[in-house]
């Protein structure tokens, strides 16, 4: 009779580097201001609504599309997979299993390596890797992938062998 299997525990749950939310709240406070200054000091009462509306368009447009895209892009790394999930309205989730081995690298540009961040690149052998896309403490992300892809390859190792070194069953 086998083992129970322990239970799958989340190690990490990951977003892009906030970093990215820079620009879209710098627009944001821009359009704020602008449009706390000039409203009132137009002419007629529709040019005011009109400014009210603009500036609720550049918000939704600047800041509240590169929001829910930023929060609709999350990585969890468990002990046994890592689950990639991205988009908001139409969800895309993707699973790689630590077992199956695969090759991990992490490329940064210069800005990502002030900020410790970086892109964390899984050859799983397919045509394309998978990205985990500007990850805060890449190399950090990169050592534990390493880690819990070697414990699950020794697991399925010995699973393996246990199983080869069992007597057929007779029946």
């Amino acid at each position: 009779m086998s083992e129970p299997a322990a239970p799958e525990s989340v190690v990490a749950r990951l977003r892009p580097h906030g970093r990215a939310l820079f620009w879209p709240t710098a627009a944001l406070v821009l359009i704020v201001g602008a449009t706390a200054y000039f409203f009132g000091q137009l002419p007629d009462y529709w040019e005011n609504l009109a400014l009210l509306g603009v500036a609720a368009l550049l918000i939704l447009l600047l800041w509240v599309i590169p929001l829910l895209l930023w929060l609709g892009r999350n990585y969890t790394i468990t002990t046994r997979r890592i689950i990639l999930r991205n988009g908001f309205v139409v969800r895309v989730r993707q699973e790689l299993l630590h077992s199956r081995g695969y090759d991990v690298t992490v490329r940064k540009n210069g800005l990502q390596s002030v900020f410790g961040s970086g892109d964390v690149q899984v050859n799983t052998g397919l045509e394309h890797p998978v990205v985990l896309r500007d990850v805060p403490a890449a190399d950090l992300v990169q050592a534990a992938l390493h880690d819990l892809m070697e414990a699950n390859q020794s697991m399925v190792a010995a699973h393996r062998q246990r199983d080869a070194s069992r007597p057929p069953d007779e029946t």
